[in-house]
């Protein structure tokens, strides 16, 4: 069995296009996966269409061979658009694999070390009230035992920083008295703080409400400014979703920066790397909670990560029941009382809807800026 053809199809939803890679065999088999989605996604695509070039004839199978050959071959540290395309291409090789051999992916990582996978979700909402009633309408939906909210106010960056903190109090204090003392609540201020003493000063405003961890807590350049914020902190941080491959958690784990890392697999180099990464953190004492806000097939592909690592403990979810996520996969993986069952099927056990895809045509897209009232430009 050989490689025949590799392909990023894109599908733009909401405010993104989700990057699927599709690996093609001489055999009629093939696998897909998901790369990330980092903005300049028609420089994603050049860099899967590139890799083809070095994989056409190869067996899939070898999935290491095949990883060293992208990571090695590209000779200087790879940055999001190389990462996200290898990422995408080696889970479409697993995806092979298990579909080669009849198992699913999680069988070929070791087997199940879990029955089911957990899973949280951000309710959104704009006022502390908002946040509140949709978070309890999302747990009587799916069964939530875990939320995560952003704990800024909106237009957080025009406001003065004492008003961000009281306002990241009230939104905290207004999610916990509306769900209760026992579900997990994880706070993600999504890397806007610069300064590690703001940080520590939200921290100790939210402690009282019990915060699950608190993700990406300052901006993640500056490892040692994390484990300074780490040892002050009197509530769990994570982080990780900015960091790639192997070689960058080292340092993040070697300093004891974080509590729990969330390594995105769409990112940092595909479902091998997070499982030697999760290896790492787990002779630190270090769980795994990976990010995950792209679409299904991301998904599909951390569950088979989370059935097979010890020390995985939440993960991140967007529904794919209904809209445009739904209609882009034959049949997406289900949420029962805020778990998913492990998919039993060969392979990722999850497969795209390309038809769908023509409702859905690229778009290019980009952030905005945060503008602060002296017009400097801060983190979004």
């Amino acid at each position: 069995m050989k490689i025949k053809s590799v392909d990023l199809l894109m599908a733009h939803i909401g405010r993104r296009n989700y990057c699927f890679v599709k690996v093609q065999t001489d055999d009629d088999l093939f696998g897909i996966g998901e790369a990330y989605s980092v903005g300049p996604d028609l420089a994603t695509r050049e860099a899967v269409k590139d890799f083809e070039s070095w994989l056409i004839g190869q067996d899939p199978l070898r999935i290491e061979h095949l990883w060293a050959m992208m990571y090695n071959g590209t000779r200087f540290p790879p940055g999001p658009t190389i990462l996200s395309a290898i990422s995408g291409i080696e889970h479409a090789l697993w995806d092979i694999k298990g579909k080669a051999l009849g198992v699913p992916v999680w069988q070929l990582l070791g087997g199940a070390v879990r029955d089911k996978v957990r899973v949280y979700q951000n309710p959104g909402g704009g006022t502390p009230e908002e946040v509140a009633e949709r978070g309890v309408a999302i747990i009587e939906k799916y069964g939530y035992t875990a939320l995560k909210i952003g704990p800024q106010p909106p237009g957080s960056e025009k406001l003065p920083w004492n008003a961000v903190v009281r306002g990241a109090a009230a939104r905290m204090k207004g999610l916990r008295e509306a769900v209760g003392p026992d579900i997990d609540i994880g706070l993600d201020p999504h890397a806007k703080i610069f300064e590690p003493y703001k940080a520590l000063q939200m921290a100790h405003a939210v402690a009282e409400w019990q915060p699950f961890f608190f993700e990406e807590a300052i901006r993640p350049e500056n490892i040692d400014a994390m484990a300074s914020l780490k040892r002050q902190s009197p509530i769990p941080i994570a982080t990780g979703e900015c960091l790639y491959t192997k070689f960058e958690f080292r340092e993040l784990l070697a300093r004891e920066a974080a509590d729990i890392i969330q390594p995105d697999v769409c990112l940092m180099g595909g479902l091998m790397e997070m499982k030697k990464i999760a290896a790492m953190a787990e002779a630190h004492y270090v769980v795994v909670a990976p990010h995950n806000p792209m679409g299904p097939v991301a998904t599909a592909v951390n569950v088979h990560f989370a059935a097979s690592t010890p020390n995985f403990v939440v993960l991140e979810y967007n529904p794919d029941d209904s809209g445009p996520r739904r209609e882009i996969v034959k049949e997406p993986l289900v949420v029962k009382d805020g778990y998913i069952d492990l998919p039993t099927k060969p392979g990722l056990g999850i497969e795209l809807n390309e038809e769908a895809f023509a409702k859905y045509p690229y778009a290019p897209w980009r952030r905005t800026n945060a503008i602060r009232p002296d017009g400097s430009i801060g983190f979004n």
